[in-house]
């Protein structure tokens, strides 16, 4: 069993002049982006964009990449037809498989400085050269509770709950929004990733995470209580590019 915090600001940083993008695990430039994964988590960005602009047409293979809409709202263009935008309380999985070409843009065209939060998180697929695919839920009520929700997830034992389908039968995504105070409880597993989206939570045995705080586990549940309204972010992993 162990644990690893890693604080905001030690986040690896990257920026131009329309995005900000802080990482858990290092992404833009020349990376190893398997040798820096956890658990089967290969990318997980909290990036914002300024109104109007973002990444123009460009191709991804053999990826499960979602986002999760914070504030603003993303649109997404892809050469399979798809054409969608994705609002706060929004996931969006596309299943780059065999290829797939797609634009990814702060929804706000006219630029009345509306800024487009996401996290964004790649995971990569237990088989290649899968049909490439885009879907996307809002999950807003069903957070209501505050309780943890299955958002996406490739385990048997989650199929028919109203996740997001992924092509990775060893992880699934849970979203939650305790209120504070509330206290909840997330699944043990081999490798997880928590990362707190909003607010501040109090982890047992561990301590305080504050917005942008990730911490990693393997072999570990992770019990925690909202300090304040919170946002979260938790992977279950069953595997390791490790192992």
């Amino acid at each position: 069993m162990t644990t690893e915090v890693i604080r905001a600001a030690d986040r690896h940083h990257w920026a131009n002049e329309w995005l900000t993008s802080w990482q858990s695990f290092p992404a833009t430039g020349n990376y190893d982006l398997f040798g820096n994964a956890h658990g089967v988590l290969v990318v997980h960005n909290d990036d914002l964009v300024d109104a109007g602009e973002g990444l123009d047409a460009h191709q991804h293979q053999n990826m499960e990449i979602l986002t999760w809409v914070l504030d603003g709202s993303v649109a997404h263009k892809d050469s399979h037809g798809t054409q969608v935008v994705l609002r706060p309380g929004t996931l969006g999985h596309m299943r780059a498989g065999r290829g797939i070409t797609h634009s990814e843009r702060n929804a706000d065209t006219r630029h009345s400085g509306e800024r487009l939060r996401v996290v964004q998180m790649w995971v990569a697929p237990h088989a290649d050269g899968l049909d490439p695919s885009h879907a996307e839920r809002d999950f807003t009520a069903a957070l209501e509770s505050g309780a943890p929700v299955v958002a996406a997830s490739g385990r048997p034992e989650h199929a028919g709950t109203g996740a997001l389908e992924i092509a990775n039968r060893f992880a699934a995504l849970h979203l939650a929004r305790p209120r504070a105070g509330q206290r909840i409880e997330l699944p043990s597993a081999p490798f997880g990733h928590l990362y707190v989206a909003r607010g501040t939570v109090e982890v047992d045995r561990l301590g305080t995470l504050a917005e942008g705080d990730a911490l990693r586990t393997t072999d570990s549940a992770i019990t925690l209580t909202a300090v304040d309204d919170a946002e979260i972010v938790y992977w279950e992993m069953h595997a390791s590019f490790d192992v």
